[in-house]
């Protein structure tokens, strides 16, 4: 059985989701579980979100009719 490929969300994504929503990286953060620095390294590049937070992020973009491309492979 194969594997479903899960989006890769970006610095431009995940900024742009938030901006969409219009929330601060510390209210996404609160929403996510995660804390604000975590947001921000998102934002800027240091690190990329993975696993259930991409998850969480396509949920929550897709609810928000969000248009994002995620750099879907």
């Amino acid at each position: 059985m194969a594997k479903t490929r899960q989006p890769v969300w970006d610095a431009t994504s995940v900024r742009g989701l938030r901006r969409h929503l219009a929330l601060t990286q510390d209210q996404l953060a609160d929403e996510l579980g995660v804390r604000q620095q975590t947001i921000s390294e998102w934002e800027t590049g240091v690190y990329q979100p993975r696993g259930a937070s991409t998850r969480l992020l396509s949920i929550i973009a897709d609810k928000a009719d969000y248009e994002y491309d995620a750099g879907k492979p």
